[in-house]
């Protein structure tokens, strides 16, 4: 693998191998700027992996980057996405019509795709989840709280064709193997190029944070322990370099995945700790703990990112729940937690 800019976010077209470039394209986001594509080439023209968030901005940076290499945004032909959420499949979706090329994303982002609906309002599928966790007031400003200005009008809509596990798709070197690793959503997949020891891995490894889980239209009801065994599943494979929708290359996905696993090891033992101390809910949990880098209390999160919190906490007590460490109680639809024993 070639080197890589310092600044992993520096636009253009970066070499990873031959015929495989990463090219960063921005996002309208705060807090996360900039998603990296990948380039391969194939017999027939281009696949792409996570053409990046539906906009001029997308095209503008993608075209720029492609006249590095010698092509033209038509010569595009494929684009897979490693799961639904729009910083990876949107643009792809406008391509179907713009470009004409096809679009292939995993089997499981059928129940979000296909359920998804723009008079529903914001996350009308959490409500009852919400309310389960001892929080119906969130559930409640979610549901008055308009969509941002960047997700407007975004193109959205069911792929050409679902992805099953073990797939593969040719390139002009070898081919790229599906992987199902659900958690993140429900059918997040990673690509597998065992002939460059390389893996597009989406949001399901990323080098410096931990992705969120369940965070879509339509969550499954266990992602955590879905997410854990994904991750399990990927430490299976040979040790390979990771190349991530967020942050910079990474060399290996068999360290990177320990981490992960560590870290939610630590996520574990921090909420025993809390319903020991007194916390019942999920809710409860998720205020008494502090998030992001900066340990911010619940309250001071983006209503979004609240919702997150919250869920992921019930994640978490599920996963204790399965191995015998806390027990529950539902009354009156709250789920209420206790030290088992």
């Amino acid at each position: 693998m070639t080197d890589q800019p310092e600044d992993w976010t520096e636009p253009g077209a970066h070499r990873i191998a031959p015929g495989i470039h990463r090219i960063p394209l921005p996002l309208p986001l705060d807090g996360l700027g900039t998603v990296n594509s990948y380039v391969l080439e194939a017999a027939d023209g281009l696949v792409v992996i996570d053409p990046g968030w539906y906009g001029h901005r997308t095209e503008v940076a993608m075209t720029a980057a492609l006249r590095q290499l010698g092509y033209r945004l038509d010569d595009i032909v494929t684009c897979l996405a490693t799961h639904h959420h729009w910083d990876h499949y949107s643009q792809a979706y406008a391509w179907r019509s713009t470009l004409g090329c096809r679009l292939l994303v995993g089997r499981e982002e059928r129940h979000s795709i296909t359920g998804y609906r723009t008079d529903a309002g914001r996350f009308p599928n959490h409500a009852p989840m919400l309310a389960n966790c001892g929080a119906p007031q969130l559930a409640r400003e979610l549901a008055h709280t308009p969509a941002p200005e960047s997700e407007v009008g975004v193109s959205f809509g069911p792929p050409d064709r679902w992805l099953d596990h073990g797939d593969r798709i040719r390139l002009s070197n070898g081919e790229i193997e599906v992987v199902s690793t659900p958690g993140h959503t429900r059918g997040h997949v990673v690509f597998h190029h065992a002939g460059s020891g390389l893996m597009f891995s989406g949001d399901h490894i990323l080098p410096h944070i931990t992705p969120s889980i369940g965070f879509e239209w339509a969550p499954e009801a266990h992602p955590l322990r879905s997410y854990i065994s994904s991750l399990e599943l990927v430490r299976g494979l040979p040790d390979s370099v990771v190349l991530p929708s967020h942050g910079p290359v990474t060399a290996s996905s068999h360290q990177r995945i320990e981490e992960l696993l560590h870290h939610h090891q630590g996520r574990l033992d921090e909420i025993c700790d809390e319903v020991a101390a007194g916390s019942a809910t999920a809710y409860e949990v998720a205020r008494a703990l502090r998030w992001t880098r900066h340990n911010r209390r619940l309250d001071e999160l983006p209503i979004d990112h609240q919702l997150s919190a919250v869920t992921e906490i019930h994640a978490h007590l599920d996963v204790l729940s399965m191995l015998g460490r806390v027990s529950y109680v539902d009354r009156s639809n709250v789920r209420s937690y206790a030290l088992s024993g």
